[in-house]
């Protein structure tokens, strides 16, 4: 379906032809190369970043048949290298050859698509360094589905359902990189502040238990407007959800278990049963006679909304019975769940920027995940306060195939560019009666339920 040459800007693992369409020089990869005269830039050049430990040995799968198809040079292995200094030396060279007179290399920075395979943390990880680098043209982004959500993935119409690995699957996704459309999405900044402990390790958290979507921004530092002293402010960025509560304890037992038998991890179907049983065993899909009062995000945290820029905080009042919140940026959670439907006209203007502020109280952690990676959160042991503030950031592109499930506030099909003012009254009598319908249902949604593979005649 591509154009096909015995060019030597790849190399291979074995004898095959390199798809031209897509394959970067090394020279424009490597500062080191030597420059080499070309006819035509890639009409669609990636660099490619896979997980090699994502999806059982799928990742590593991957890795060696993108590495067959495209220059070795363009397919790194997350757990090798990091994307910010994959980039950042990419980028760095791009600027050298463009100031002399390169047009190739000006071409392909131009064209270029990143693409990241992985779960949800993974891509979370790559967005969030092709955030922190604001540059003026940056690349988009496809999202290879390999880990048990998936739910970036499948938000923009990649599946999530993990890939098949051999060559001919590969050609035909990158056969939909190159059609696919650009798509905006709202990214979200979130800082974390905690009294930094006066004996003990001097950090509150193992750094290695926080999410890539913090580290992509790190503590911040002693000059930082935000720092504050005698505490540890970190700051980083969301783009699927920020969960607290139940749901995001339920998925630090899967990865804790995962990491202690990953031997047992291997098959995407399973994960998703395993999860299911976590589910049950906390009372995610049903009252837990086990489950105490004390988790309930009303005697652990306040939460506080502002919702037009330089407004007043206003207090949520939080129902006793409430055991997880999820501030959701996509129409995916947990694998493909949507429990809020179809965002109203009105509904979606009404939250600027959110607070969460824990006291001392009813336990000494609490359980937060970012984009599909959980931590255990120590809470305050005295007169003190954890706080997570989430505000809007900047956006960040990415590509998106059919059938995508996100829309854009751009997009005529999007409720929000159907709306007028002269709709809004209508329209605000219709949200209060959706919402209450919402409410009335949720917990037990048609979009809340198990992934159709998995037989709930088994969990219990």
């Amino acid at each position: 379906m591509d154009g096909h040459t015995n060019g030597t800007n790849g190399s291979c693992s074995k004898p095959c032809e390199p798809l031209t369409d897509y394959c970067i020089p090394d020279y424009i990869l490597n500062p080191d190369s030597e420059q080499v005269l070309l006819d035509q830039a890639p009409c669609c050049p990636v660099v490619v970043f896979i997980n090699s430990r994502s999806g059982g040995q799928l990742g590593s799968s991957l890795i060696k048949t993108y590495r067959e198809l495209l220059n070795k040079a363009q397919v790194f292995d997350l757990s090798e290298e990091a994307p910010e200094k994959v980039l950042h030396r990419l980028y760095c060279n791009f600027e050298k050859l463009k100031s002399n007179g390169d047009p190739i290399a000006f071409q392909i920075q131009s064209n270029l698509r990143l693409i990241v395979a992985g779960g949800d943390g993974t891509a979370s990880w790559l967005l969030g360094v092709v955030s922190d680098l604001k540059l003026s043209h940056p690349p988009p982004i496809a999202t290879v589905p390999l880990g048990t959500g998936n739910n970036l993935p499948f938000s923009f119409g990649w599946g999530k359902k993990n890939p098949t690995t051999d060559q001919e699957a590969v050609k035909s996704f990158l056969g939909q990189v190159k059609k696919a459309r650009e798509m905006n999405i709202d990214s979200w900044h979130i800082i974390m502040r905690m009294r930094a402990p006066q004996e003990g390790p001097c950090e509150p958290i193992a750094p290695l238990e926080l999410p890539h979507s913090l580290h992509a921004f790190h503590r911040v530092s002693g000059s930082d407007s935000l720092n504050m002293e005698g505490y540890h402010t970190y700051r980083g960025g969301f783009w699927n959800y920020f969960s607290m509560g139940m749901d995001a304890q339920v998925s630090y037992e899967f990865h804790s278990e995962r990491k202690r038998n990953p031997e047992k991890f291997k098959n995407q179907l399973t994960n998703q049963s395993t999860y299911a049983k976590l589910g049950l065993k906390q009372g995610w899909f049903a009252a837990s006679l086990t489950h105490p009062s004390s988790r309930n995000i009303a005697q652990l945290a306040k939460v506080r909304i502002m919702k037009r820029p330089g407004g007043q905080w206003e207090e949520l009042k939080i129902p006793r019975s409430i055991r997880s919140i999820v501030c959701l940026n996509l129409p995916s959670f947990s694998g493909g769940l949507n429990p809020w439907g179809t965002p109203g006209t009105r509904k979606v203007q009404d939250a600027h920027r959110i607070r969460f502020e824990f006291h001392k109280g009813a336990a000494e952690h609490t359980f937060m995940r970012i984009d599909g990676e959980p931590w255990k959160q120590p809470l305050p042991k005295d007169d003190d306060t954890v706080v997570v503030e989430i505000s809007h950031l900047r956006q960040v592109t990415m590509l998106a195939s059919d059938p995508c499930k996100s829309k854009s506030v751009n997009d005529p099909s999007s409720p929000m560019c159907r709306s007028n003012h002269d709709d809004d009254e209508r329209n605000s009598l219709e949200d209060e009666d959706e919402w209450e319908e919402g409410r009335k249902k949720f917990g037990a949604a048609d979009t809340f339920k198990f992934p159709e593979e998995v037989d709930i005649a088994h969990l219990s």
